[in-house]
């Protein structure tokens, strides 16, 4: 199924889920007003200039591409959610670090010069 904007996949997550991914979606653009709602690889994701944060839903967890590669500091900070590619994954059984995840949307806009 292709979806078509952020509320539709939103509606095709869990109930529980739908709060987390809206969250998400209200942090990224409380900090990049700019940022434009877009979807690839059928996920929601923002843009700039170029796409530069994706986000989804799974059934353990919510995930979190790219991986930031440029801020040493942010990435070290990261580690208990990065996988063996240092994609991020925020399990649904803990509170989800909604400023963390804000710094790293603020970190891949800068990476992907999406100013």
């Amino acid at each position: 199924m292709g979806y078509s904007s952020h509320d539709e996949y939103f509606r095709g997550a869990a109930p529980a889920v739908q709060p987390l991914l809206a969250a998400i979606q209200d942090r990224v653009e409380s900090l990049l007003p700019a940022a434009e709602r877009c979807i690839s690889y059928n996920m929601p994701a923002f843009r700039g200039q170029r796409v530069f944060f994706y986000f989804a839903a799974f059934k353990r967890h919510i995930g979190i591409y790219p991986p930031v590669q440029a801020d040493t500091a942010l990435i070290q900070e990261l580690a208990p959610y990065r996988g063996p590619k240092g994609n991020l994954s925020f399990p649904l059984t803990q509170p989800l670090p909604l400023e963390l995840i804000g710094r790293v949307a603020l970190a891949l806009h800068r990476e992907y010069n999406c100013d």
